[in-house]
């Protein structure tokens, strides 16, 4: 095993990887890191399934080994055998919070997407690694891969304070692997809650992200939009909190006769009322001329275990305005002073009259925000963390 210091090889595993662009927040932070330690001179095998679609996971992509970029990514097939309706039927239950046995949380596991082809790889190669990485937290072939080389793997969780953050299998995750790479302080703080210190083992690590440039007149002179409006970018659905936003912004415009628009970007279903302007998928360049004319971006998640896109629209020079039960979120805006966040609908109003009406708070608020990001999520910053993660400790053969 490699001294530390010494660390030249690398396996990522993480069940979907997407060529030329982005599956998730958890999948696109694992192939970034998986990027940025190849381009430091590491070798790196990104090790995923044959899988597209998080609803199906069904085989779409050929198996085997190819190149993207200085990645070696290599396919695995899903597991054909897996009960989708024993899956669901158990999930449904941990969702509701029923209180599930045992026996049934493995049996969730063993049904969710799986690869035995994937798992045999790193049994057969698992010599060839000097660390593996492994993310997010939920997944069958996540659970499984790391139950392989423990000593050596380090967990990247992605972890919510949600129903299946709570099963005794995951305790058994948190507390096998050498340790975790978080990507906040709030995510490592809900580990030690729930799995004791052994399950909060590792550093604060997050993600780098790029600087950029943005017109901030740019999309309204496009579409010919005089009224202001908020942004949001991601998933709509309701673990993001896109149906309370919507509510919250008719209710706002009801209340105030102002003219405000709510424009989103992403995927998913959203109400379609006059006011939302969706705009589905866009460029990594109109996304961010998006955020950067909003007079505020707004997160209403409260399920988030770094924040993407919030810390982007810090990077525009938008502030952020976050539902204040999303821990990490609010950590963010209290940390970068570049948002405030709410509780409950008069809140929501208050502050966005604000945000509408002081120009030099929302032009203090973003400049906070852009020094922040540049500062803590520099690569060069990450890519220090990263390493030191991994560095940290040297991890015992296995026998």
């Amino acid at each position: 095993m490699s001294a530390p210091g010494a660390i030249q090889s690398l396996a990522f595993v993480c069940p979907r990887y997407a060529a030329g662009g982005t599956v998730g927040g958890a999948e696109t932070l694992l192939r970034e890191l998986a990027r940025r330690a190849a381009r430091a001179g590491r070798r790196v095998a990104f090790l995923t399934t044959c899988a597209k679609s998080h609803f199906t996971w069904a085989n779409e992509i050929e198996p085997g080994a190819r190149r993207d970029g200085d990645l070696e990514v290599r396919y695995f097939p899903v597991d054909a055998d897996r009960d989708a309706e024993r899956f669901l039927r158990i999930q449904g239950e941990i969702d509701r919070r029923a209180g599930v046995s045992r026996a049934d949380e493995e049996a969730w596991i063993a049904n969710s997407v799986n690869s035995r082809a994937l798992c045999d790889h790193l049994r057969e190669r698992g010599g060839d690694y000097d660390r593996i990485v492994l993310g997010p937290y939920l997944f069958g072939v996540t659970w499984r891969a790391a139950q392989i080389h423990p000593s050596k793997s380090f967990l990247v969780p992605c972890l919510h304070d949600e129903p299946f953050a709570y099963l005794s299998i995951m305790t058994d995750l948190f507390r096998a692997v050498h340790g975790c790479l978080f990507n906040s302080e709030p995510e490592r703080d809900l580990a030690a809650r729930l799995y004791g210190a052994g399950g909060a083992r590792g550093l604060v690590v997050g993600m780098g992200l790029d600087p950029f440039e943005a017109d901030p007149s740019a999309y309204a002179a496009r579409r010919g939009l005089a009224a202001p409006y908020v942004a949001y970018a991601g998933r709509r659905e309701s673990a993001k909190g896109t149906p309370l936003l919507v509510d919250y912004l008719d209710a706002f415009r009801a209340r105030t006769g102002r003219d405000i628009r709510l424009v989103v970007t992403g995927s998913g279903p959203i109400d379609a009322r006059p006011f939302v302007i969706d705009e589905g998928f866009v460029s990594e360049a109109d996304k961010h001329a998006i955020m950067a004319g909003a007079r505020a971006f707004v997160h209403p998640s409260v399920m988030e275990s770094f924040g993407i896109v919030l810390l982007e629209s810090f990077l525009a020079g938008t502030p952020g305005l976050v539902h204040a039960g999303g821990a990490v979120l609010r950590w963010q805006c209290e940390r970068s002073g570049a948002g405030l966040w709410f509780r409950h609908y008069p809140d929501f109003e208050e502050l966005l009259v604000r945000l509408l009406d002081d120009d030099a708070l929302r032009a203090s608020l973003g400049a906070r925000g852009r020094d922040y990001v540049r500062r803590e999520y520099a690569w060069d910053a990450v890519e220090r963390r990263f390493f030191q993660a991994l560095e940290e400790e040297s991890p015992k053969d296995e026998g």
